[in-house]
């Protein structure tokens, strides 16, 4: 975040505001955030107040202001005076400081003795991630993904029932010439019950040999079963394969969920910090009970 007052306040505003749509109050979802909201005060004076917002519960308007101030060192007593100053002719608003650095100790006295609210509002930092009982959040997660590749049959030759085939079919098995796909053509093993597409059969290979990498040679004999592709059935006594289990390939991948840490709003009065994240909120985190 750049060094920028207005970016500061915009910073601010965006915490405040999933702050409020993280509340249960239904009330709290539809508030809107003015800035550089001017208020004329009880001697007619303009007032400019960084952030301002008013919501109305059970009949009572509630009214709010936030100072920000992106200081690079302590806040000092005198921005709490002058912050008092403002607020002197203007009745029944709630005044909160915001800043990034923290408060000097006169600063802190002089708001508390006030009813200001004092809160730290940044971007996270290594602290954030530990309570103050020792309980941690998650930051980093290292996973390491595993890309499994299926079996590949690499060498496929049936043997065929040639008496079979002169009795029951008009194929020359010296001309015929079998090249199949391996999602079309299939076996069926009628002794078995069972009935495959070669693709399948790479499928079960995977499975069954799934930590036994490198080639694999089998053959399967028959009682009676047949190899069936374009349109062709033929009896088969055996078939002869080799298939490859390929070794995973093993991706490392960190998770950062600081990336997901939008900010955080630690509130000095109460020594707690709420942490807002992208699609969250963390509240009183670190709070001592």
């Amino acid at each position: 975040m750049s060094n920028n007052g207005r970016d500061y306040e915009e910073f601010v505003a965006s915490l405040q505001q999933a702050l409020f749509e993280s509340e249960k109050w239904t009330e709290l979802h539809n508030i809107t955030i003015e800035r550089n909201k001017k208020i004329t005060d009880n001697c007619g004076i303009d007032r400019e107040f960084d952030l301002y917002w008013e919501y109305e519960l059970a009949g009572i308007t509630y009214k709010t202001i936030i100072e920000c101030k992106d200081y690079a060192s302590k806040v000092t007593i005198e921005k709490i005076d002058a912050l008092l100053g403002k607020l002197r002719d203007i009745p029944d608003i709630k005044p909160i400081f915001a800043t990034k650095t923290g408060y000097q100790s006169g600063a802190k006295t002089k708001a508390e003795r006030n009813k200001v609210e004092l809160l730290i509002v940044r971007e996270e930092n290594d602290t954030d991630w530990n309570a103050e009982d020792g309980t941690p959040l998650i930051k980093y997660v290292n996973v390491n993904i595993h890309i499994m590749s299926e079996a590949t049959i690499t060498f496929f030759r049936p043997y065929i029932d040639a008496e079979w085939a002169k009795a029951n079919t008009n194929i020359d098995l010296d001309k015929l010439k079998i090249e199949v796909r391996s999602d079309l053509a299939f076996v069926e093993d009628i002794d078995r019950s069972d009935k495959y597409t070669l693709k399948e059969l790479q499928e079960r290979f995977t499975k069954e040999n799934e930590d036994d990498f490198g080639e694999h040679h089998v053959t399967y004999k028959y009682k009676d079963a047949y190899l069936c592709f374009d349109g062709i059935k033929l009896k088969i006594m055996a078939i002869e394969l080799k298939y490859v289990i390929p070794k995973p390939i093993i991706s490392p991948v960190r998770i950062d969920f600081s990336k997901e840490l939008v900010g955080v709003v630690e509130y000095l009065g109460r020594k707690s910090k709420t942490m807002i994240f992208k699609d969250h909120v963390v509240k009183n985190w670190g709070q001592k009970i």
